[in-house]
């Protein structure tokens, strides 16, 4: 990942400048008519690079910030996620933050505005340079230091340090999530789960296939039996001193998924190596709690298969007996995550927590009805639901609260079992997904489900998210956690 320098003056050895410029504003810029000539505007997160003043001197990247306004942290990620790919063939970029502050927000002082404006800056720039070059002959270039220039370094530092650490969040999201289905096994998953806890001051428990037998997860082993690769299931907890309350996150594992017995047609099963996601964001989001000094204890449950056609693979009409002794008749092998997230919420809830969140890669019909950028977020408890919302968007991820209240819970009777897993209903199959999940909830549990289909990928880069894995939900759980306040 990038290296992040703070500094008082802009430093000597650079080999890429930003020049901030906003909309309407072009004659504040260097060579504004040759800018005009190539259509430059200073629309958001608009790029055009000019010549060095001198033959030795830096890249100019002069990048729009759109028209002056109040501060705004979510158009200045973006912006500089911009800004990064531009200048991804310069080892060395800099940047002014105060010249990307509209005059009377802090230009001068290093105020409050100053401050968040940097690690926008340092956070959105950290984004947008990301490239999984794992499998490629040669690496991607990227720039290999960001130096960020302000009138006190020192003041910034608390800001930066946390937009570099929540960037390695993400970071860490994307690249497993980017990590081929034959590769990322759910054993090769949990190890990396058990490196990640050592290294973020997480206790960690691995719970392989007999464990898992042993605990009675039948939703788990239910969606493993046509795999030849064992289950797994990962506890992490991370406990501050004097905690505030106490946060389960459940996410969703499967490290595969052609769908079972229902198999996928192929151009619906390319990307469901990030079927993976929700695992990924938690374990994004619990890496970076020591660092941030979160207030919160929090248990994190991560269920892990794939999702094949085995020879024993479950049969349509087989009944799984779920962790808290509810049976649920599988109607649709391509519904198995809800069956995972069964077992993983039965485990949560046992733990008493204030509150759960759980994230899934669940259903296509959100992106669908709202868009590709956007997850659905369902909830029992408004309160929770609200404040689930209200942190994904001071982190810059979108959510679209949706209503459970349209669907009825007769629809999941199942004529052998306590419920189906899906029924044969053609409407609202994401809102009848979450209202499966909150039959393993019990009244007076606030708890809030993030389906994440649609933002978990992306095909081009796009904002602060780069083509592939996005690593969405590890900064909305950063920040909800960091700012946790408990359900009234």
């Amino acid at each position: 990942m990038t290296a992040v320098r703070l500094a008082a003056q802009l430093p000597a050895d650079i080999d890429a400048v930003a020049v901030p410029v906003f909309a309407g504003h072009l004659d504040n810029a260097p060579e504004p008519a040759y800018l005009s000539g190539c259509g430059f505007t200073g629309a958001a997160a608009e790029v055009q690079l000019l010549p060095p003043e001198r033959r030795d001197g830096p890249v100019r990247v002069v990048v729009g910030l759109g028209e002056p306004g109040p501060f705004d942290a979510v158009a200045l990620r973006r912006t500089s996620a911009a800004l990064a790919r531009a200048a991804r063939r310069y080892p060395r970029v800099a940047i002014t933050v105060s010249d990307a502050l509209a005059p009377g927000h802090d230009a001068v002082e290093p105020g409050p505005d100053l401050v968040a404006a940097t690690a926008a800056v340092v956070e959105g720039f950290l984004l947008g340079a990301y490239r999984f070059g794992r499998y490629l002959s040669e690496t991607p270039p990227t720039p290999c230091r960001l130096d960020v220039v302000l009138p006190d370094p020192d003041r910034a530092k608390l800001a930066v340090d946390r937009a570099v650490r929540l960037a390695a969040g993400v970071v860490l999201a994307r690249d497993l999530g980017n990590e081929p289905g034959g590769t990322l096994t759910p054993a090769a998953l949990a190890d990396r789960a058990a490196e990640v806890a050592t290294s973020s001051g997480l206790a960690c428990e691995v719970w392989d296939r007999d464990r898992i037998v042993t605990e009675r997860l039948g939703g788990l082993l239910g969606v493993n039996r046509g795999s030849t690769q064992p289950p797994r299931l990962v506890k992490l907890t991370y406990a501050p001193d004097s905690p505030q309350g106490t946060v389960a996150l459940v996410g969703k594992g499967v490290t595969f998924d052609s769908g079972g017995l229902t198999i996928k047609p192929i151009q619906m099963m390319f990307d469901m190596k990030l079927d993976m996601a929700g695992v990924a964001a938690v374990l994004g989001a619990m890496s970076v709690l020591r660092d941030l000094d979160a207030p919160v204890r929090v248990a994190g449950w991560l269920p892990m298969t794939d999702n094949m056609s085995g020879g024993d693979a479950t049969r349509l009409g087989d009944v799984l007996r779920i962790r808290n002794g509810t049976t649920v008749e599988v109607i649709n092998a391509d519904a198995e995550g809800r069956l995972l997230l069964a077992d993983g919420l039965s485990l949560a809830v046992e733990e008493a927590p204030d509150a759960i969140v759980d994230l899934a890669t669940l259903t296509d019909t959100v992106p669908m009805a709202v868009g590709r950028r956007v997850a659905g977020l369902f909830g029992n408890h408004d309160g929770w639901r609200d404040q689930v919302g209200a942190a994904a968007a001071r982190a810059g991820e979108q959510v679209c609260p949706l209503p459970l209240d349209g669907v009825e819970r007769k629809k999941l009777d199942s004529k052998i079992a306590d419920l189906v897993n899906t029924p044969h209903h053609r409407y609202g199959q994401s809102a009848l997904a979450a209202l499966f999940l909150r039959q393993f909830v019990p009244d007076g549990v606030p708890w809030a489900h993030l389906d994440i289909a649609g933002p978990a990928f992306c095909e081009d880069d796009e904002g602060v998210w780069a083509s592939g894995a996005t690593g969405y939900g590890v900064r909305t759980l950063a920040e909800l956690i960091c700012a946790y306040e408990p359900p009234g």
